[in-house]
C-alpha cells in the first residue's frame, strides 16, 4: 500500500464517521503531541535498555496513532504532506551537508 492510498483510507475512515468536525488544527497538533507522548512511554523507566524491543508491538501502535493524526493535520492545513517532508528534507541537507555533519549528533549551528 502507498502512502497515498493509506492516507486516503485515513481521511475515508475520519469522514465516515463525521469527525473531520472536530479536527481544527489546535486539537489536532494537541493529538499527535499526545500520542507521542504516549509513544515515549514505551521507553519510560527502561534504563539501559535503549531499542525496548519487548514494547515494539505496543511502539508500532502508537506510532502509527501519531502518524494517523499527522495526516489528518496536514489535510485540515491543506498540507501535502510527502511534499513537506521533501522540502524539510531539502532544507536539513543544506543545514547538515554531509562532509560536515557524517557521524556527529552536533547541530547545524556546532558543525
Amino acid at each position: 500500500m502507498t502512502f497515498d492510498e493509506v492516507s486516503r483510507d485515513i481521511l475515508r475512515f475520519r469522514d465516515e464517521r463525521d469527525w473531520a468536525q472536530f479536527h481544527n488544527p489546535k486539537d489536532l497538533a494537541i493529538s499527535v503531541s499526545l500520542e507521542a507522548a504516549e509513544l515515549l512511554e514505551c521507553f519510560q523507566w527502561s534504563g539501559a535498555d535503549l531499542e525496548c524491543a519487548d514494547r515494539e508491538p505496543h511502539m508500532e501502535e502508537e506510532l502509527a496513532d501519531v502518524m494517523i493524526y499527522c495526516v489528518m493535520l496536514a489535510d485540515r492545513l491543506g498540507v501535502d504532506p510527502v511534499e513537506a517532508m521533501r522540502r524539510k528534507l531539502g532544507q536539513n541537507a543544506r543545514k547538515y551537508p554531509v562532509e560536515k555533519a557524517r557521524g556527529r549528533s552536533s547541530k547545524y549551528t556546532e558543525i
